[in-house]
């Protein structure tokens, strides 16, 4: 698959398994600062309220970023690892998992969050597609090539997000999801 197909069936997948349902609300390339220097896009965010009955409940609701990464190229490409919610993910195959875990460990890829997406959080983990019946931990050892089809297939965290503090505000958040369109 190229690298537009395997974006494109991360991102379905991201919605048919984690979007899917009544009580979701989500939105998709997201801007926050457009017609500014600072402009930035979050591919998808989600926010989660406590609860939908009170004003309590919403107040403590979460903001989730996901950004899909086709590969490591990618990854370092310079456009969106834009890390602005309470919880954060990068979403890519095993494939890709595999060829940054190294990054994580030796601090290249935290250097280069902090170089080139200084305001981004580094409360974050990384989702990957592996096959509806299968383990990570298999999936580790022996990647399975993604066939494009999202119906046999969902997503794993492989590397857990802690909750982290928030910069924006919550209605700027939600205005800009607003405006996206979805």
């Amino acid at each position: 698959m190229t690298r537009a197909e395997i974006t494109k069936f991360l991102g379905e997948l991201l919605v048919n398994t984690r979007f899917a349902g009544a009580g979701k609300h989500w939105a998709s390339e997201v801007s926050l600062d457009p017609w500014t220097a600072n402009g930035k896009r979050v591919d998808y965010m989600q926010f989660s309220p406590a609860d939908q009955m009170s004003i309590s409940g919403i107040e403590k609701g979460i903001f989730t970023c996901y950004e899909i990464k086709s590969c490591k190229e990618d990854v370092y490409s310079g456009n969106g690892l834009n890390f602005l919610g309470e919880k954060n993910y990068i979403v890519t195959t095993m494939e890709c998992y595999k060829d940054i875990l190294p990054d994580f460990r030796s601090g290249k890829f935290a250097r280069h969050m902090h170089e080139q997406f200084p305001e981004s959080s580094n409360y974050f983990g990384v989702m990957v597609a592996i096959p509806y019946w299968a383990e990570a931990t298999d999936e580790f050892e022996n990647p399975t090539p993604i066939d494009g089809t999202t119906e046999r297939w969902k997503l794993a965290v492989a590397l857990s997000c802690r909750e982290g503090p928030r910069r924006r505000s919550m209605t700027e958040l939600l205005f800009c999801m607003l405006r996206s369109g979805h």
